[in-house]
């Protein structure tokens, strides 16, 4: 049993309403084809297809305001409501507070412990490493749970034997980072290599967060070109999906993009798209952020 997670920063169930909805305005093929030609909106929350489950999820934990990154992740990739934990939602960053608890209950932590092989598929310049080493930079959940568990945070090494893939999945930013000589990809290709790592691993988790930057942005056309990026990209990862191996997970930690009309991120439930094996399984029982980490240790 395989897990590739797809994580997308700031996504929500917003209105069919293409003036605010990106979704609405972008094209997004390879999405609509998993779920029978539609997307979920506020009327529509919950879908069910041949290929695809995706029902919503409670991203505000019982906490008054806006949810924030840094306690929804915590509570996404731990399944310990790290909202209530601390009394407020924070973000982006998690709280010193919540570091404990990234170490000790992450999934990454939780698999590696039963033996399990764990991939964080992003690739990170060495402008990153600098910044960490240096004590000038923040860590997220993710790279957090990284560091405690073990799971390496790979390099460009990787990404050049296309092992690893970019967080703004084309490379397009790495000649300025000072990687003139990396060859841009295409999303399709991609999505390829992102199939391919996930093959060798039990869990493997890919981080999308462009998504949440264009929330905050407010550009329509930003939006739309970055959401129709990821469906290229998820369109050449389906092309050698077996789902009667792996199961396919999609989800976020807060809403955002789905609302352009403002800055801020949204109380909306967020998507959980879930394709392949043991996909209605898998679902059962998740109502909020805190259910879906247990829900992917106890199919594994």
């Amino acid at each position: 049993m395989r897990v590739l997670f797809l994580f997308l920063d700031g996504v929500g169930i917003g209105k069919a309403n293409a003036e605010v909805n990106p979704f609405f305005r972008a094209n997004l093929p390879h999405l609509r084809s998993l779920l029978d030609g539609e997307l979920p909106h506020t009327r529509l929350r919950r879908i069910s297809s041949k290929w695809a489950e995706l029902i919503p999820v409670n991203a505000t934990l019982g906490v008054p305001g806006y949810p924030q990154s840094g306690t929804g992740q915590a509570a996404l990739f731990t399944g310990v409501n790290a909202a209530k934990l601390i009394g407020q939602h924070f973000g982006p960053h998690p709280t010193t507070t919540l570091q404990p608890l990234i170490e000790e209950k992450s999934i990454f932590r939780q698999l590696k412990s039963d033996g399990r092989s764990v991939c964080f598929a992003n690739a990170f310049p060495k402008q990153f490493f600098e910044y960490v080493d240096s004590g000038t930079r923040r860590l997220t959940v993710t790279t957090l749970s990284c560091k405690y568990s073990g799971v390496p945070l790979l390099r460009i090494d990787s990404l050049r034997k296309d092992e690893a893939l970019s967080a703004d999945i084309t490379r397009a930013r790495w000649p300025e980072l000072g990687y003139p000589e990396l060859p841009i990809v295409t999303p399709e290709a991609a999505g390829e290599h992102l199939c391919t790592i996930a093959k060798k691993h039990t869990f493997t988790l890919f981080e999308y967060w462009l998504t949440d930057h264009a929330g905050h942005a407010q550009d329509k056309a930003v939006a739309v070109e970055i959401l129709e990026r990821f469906d290229a990209l998820l369109g050449g990862l389906l092309k050698d999906f077996d789902p009667s191996e792996s199961l396919l997970i999609l989800t976020s930690d807060h809403g955002n993009v789905e609302d352009l009309s403002t800055k801020t991120h949204t109380r909306n439930p967020v998507p959980c798209l879930a394709v392949g094996k043991k996909r209605k399984e898998f679902l059962r029982g998740i109502r909020d952020l805190t259910h879906i980490t247990p829900a992917i240790l106890k199919l594994i």
